[in-house]
Parts: C-alpha cells; sequence; structure tokens
C-alpha cells in the first residue's frame, strides 16, 4: 500500500502582505456581490475582473513575459482565499486563472501562450472546461466526444454537459478522443484550445434548482478547429487533463463556497447560545481548518512540482462532504427554516445553501469516482 502524506505548507511573507493587500482593495472598490452567495466565485463581473487583473492577481503563476505577476502558486492562493471569504465576484476569470493557464503554460505551444495568457492574466478572457459528457459524468475516460483529423485540422462532433459560463466563455479547453479506444481507456485521448464562436457549436442553458443559469450543455457539430488548437502532444490528453484536475479539485473553493451561512450561524449563535449550536459550530470549524492545512499542502506540492492528483482528489471528496453535510447539520442545531425570500439574513443565507449543495457533487468530479482514484492510488483495488 502506497503512502500517503500531506507536507507541511509552505509559508510565504509576500503572501501575507497580500491578504492585507486584497482586504483593502476589497474595501475601497466599488463592487457588487451577492452576501449570501452559495456559488464557489461569487458572481460574475467583468468589471471587477479587470480591476483584479491590473493589480497583477489574476495569472499571479504567470511569467511576467505573458503578462503574469511573477507570483508563486503560494502568493496566489493568499489572495484566492481572501477573495473567496469575502465572497467577491470572480466568477467571470476564476477557470481560466485555476486551471486552463495553467493547463496552456505547462502544455501548450509557444504561440498558444503568447496569444491567450496575456489575455487570461487582464482578467478580459474566460474559459469553460469541456470535460464531463452526457451518460458519462466524471468517467472522463468514456468520453465519445471525437476530433476526426481532416487537411489542416480536425472535425469534432459530440456534446459536453455542466459547463459552467460556457454561454460567456471566450474559450474552452476540449477533451475529445482523437483515436479509437482501446483496452487501455486512458489511451486516444487529446486536448484542444477552442474559440466559442467557432462555427457549430450551440450552447443549451441548464437552469438550476436554484433558479440559476449558469450550466449549460454544449453540442459541437462538424466545429472546424485548426492544428494550431491541439493542446500538447496528440494522445497524451488523459496525462494531461489529470495534471489539470489538481488545480480544479484542490483550491481553497472546495470548503469556502458555504462560509456565508456559518458566518451567518455564528451572528445567530451569539444572540442564541446553546450547547447543541456549539458543538455543530466546533465541529463543523474543526472539519474547516482540517481542509485548509490539507489544501495549502497541496498547493505547496504542485508549486514544488509534485504530482498532486490523489492527494487533491482527496481534498475534493472531503470538500464535497463538509459543504453537503453543513446545512443539515445546521438545520438540526437551530430551528428556522430557509427561505430565499426571508429578510432574516441566516435563513436567506440557509436557503442558498441547501438549494446549491447537491452541484458540490458535479464540481470537479463524483464522490464515487474521486474514491476509486485513491483507493486505487494508495493500492487498494
Amino acid at each position: 500500500m502506497s503512502n500517503l502524506s500531506f507536507p507541511r505548507p509552505r509559508q510565504s511573507e509576500v503572501g501575507e502582505r497580500l491578504r492585507t493587500e486584497v482586504r483593502e482593495f476589497l474595501d475601497d472598490f466599488d463592487w457588487r456581490g451577492d452576501p449570501h452567495a452559495a456559488s464557489a466565485f461569487g458572481g460574475f463581473d467583468p468589471e471587477f475582473s479587470e480591476a483584479l487583473g491590473a493589480r497583477g492577481w489574476i495569472g499571479m503563476g504567470f511569467p511576467k513575459s505573458y503578462g503574469g505577476g511573477g507570483y508563486g502558486l503560494v502568493e496566489r492562493y493568499a489572495v484566492l482565499e481572501e477573495l473567496l471569504a469575502a465572497r467577491a465576484p470572480i466568477s467571470a476569470h476564476s477557470v481560466a486563472d485555476r486551471q486552463s493557464g495553467q493547463l496552456l503554460l505547462r502544455f501548450g505551444s509557444e504561440r498558444q501562450r503568447e496569444e491567450i495568457l496575456p489575455g487570461i492574466a487582464a482578467g478580459k478572457s474566460y474559459f469553460c472546461i469541456g470535460m464531463s459528457e452526457p451518460d458519462s459524468g466524471s468517467d472522463l475516460a468514456s468520453v465519445r466526444t471525437r476530433a476526426t483529423k481532416v487537411d489542416g485540422g480536425w472535425l469534432v462532433n459530440g456534446a459536453k454537459i455542466w459547463t459552467t459560463n460556457a454561454h460567456r466563455s471566450h474559450y474552452m479547453i476540449l477533451l475529445c478522443r482523437t483515436s479509437p479506444s482501446s483496452q487501455e481507456r486512458h489511451a486516444g485521448l487529446s486536448q484542444f484550445l477552442v474559440d466559442m464562436k467557432t462555427p457549430g457549436i450551440v450552447c443549451r442553458p441548464i437552469v438550476n434548482i436554484a433558479g440559476v443559469e449558469d450550466f449549460n450543455e454544449v453540442h459541437l457539430q462538424d466545429a472546424f478547429l485548426p492544428d494550431e488548437a491541439l493542446i500538447g502532444v496528440e494522445g497524451d490528453g488523459w496525462k494531461q487533463v489529470t495534471s489539470e484536475l489538481a488545480f480544479e479539485r484542490s483550491g481553497p473553493e472546495r470548503f469556502l463556497s458555504h462560509l456565508s451561512v456559518l458566518e451567518e450561524f455564528v451572528r445567530v449563535l451569539k444572540s442564541q447560545p446553546s450547547a447543541v449550536g456549539t458543538r455543530a459550530l466546533g465541529r463543523l470549524v474543526a472539519h474547516l481548518v482540517t481542509l485548509r492545512r490539507m489544501s495549502r499542502s497541496v498547493a505547496t506540492m504542485i508549486a514544488d512540482g509534485q504530482d498532486a492528483a490523489l492527494h487533491a482528489a482527496l481534498v475534493k471528496d472531503l470538500g464535497t462532504c463538509f459543504e453537503q453535510e453543513i446545512p443539515e447539520i445546521l438545520r438540526l442545531a437551530l430551528q428556522a427554516e430557509p427561505d430565499p425570500h426571508a429578510a432574516d439574513s441566516y435563513r436567506a443565507a440557509l436557503a442558498y445553501v441547501v438549494l446549491n449543495a447537491p452541484s458540490c457533487t458535479i464540481r470537479g468530479g463524483t464522490k464515487e469516482v474521486l474514491r476509486s482514484i485513491v483507493a486505487k492510488g494508495l493500492g487498494l483495488r
């Protein structure tokens, strides 16, 4: 059985200084966010994204030659954590900043990096993720979207689902099959940089239970992608996408999505103290602190160039469990019915969380797939 350990997170004086700067920026900038937003990213606000880009707080790990801040991933983590804690509206640029830019930096061609990374760093280029498919879900090895080689490029046919902000994104990182499947399920997959204005691409919105239209089903019918759209090496898509998922699965958005309802719970508990409420809060805070420690450890591993896919999957699974147990624990600890239209801010925040908690399972992979990854990594299967 493999050993699994989470190294001590790296401390950064620069990161702690940036925390103060971010808090001052949020106090001074006239931004509008939903104070009870259950989304991990607080809202879609292009003006806010561009303001962050102007401060060098997007693409922080990019080299300065590509418009980045020249910081490390540990410093980026500090900035992101502050933004998430404030429910700042960073949804527009979040995917590009978190993983798409990092993928292009690692596997993209020089042309792709020069053309795309500066726009991401400026907060003006938005990305969506073309991984999950209808009837496949988190089983990425079973994708059926196919890219067929033609003169000068590829013709793509297939569909993607749960594609957040696809209707507002400029680009998609698309995972599809470029050669027939073999006994090795992970073989024959490739990634492409897709301009969302490409003819043959249609986005169909999916309205979630909370009434929010951020998910999409994306259909590609004879969509032509030029040769230079290929990211990395043809057939290396599985290796590339698993490295990308380490960024998606391990960040602070995996345990801070529902921080607003915890803050509201503390406010109510101060005026209505109870032993049950105190125990519930202690349990949740203990889980929160532990997840934060693990998440920061993964950020350190990635910054050091280590393979953190297994660790990231574990953080994502535990984070999903934590965020989905929050409304259940709080409802038992305090007699208050959730109501999104309530004047009471606690009941409104609780309603947002109850309606959005199911989506935590979709983001970054289902529990079943994540636990399969962990079991395989530990030599248990």
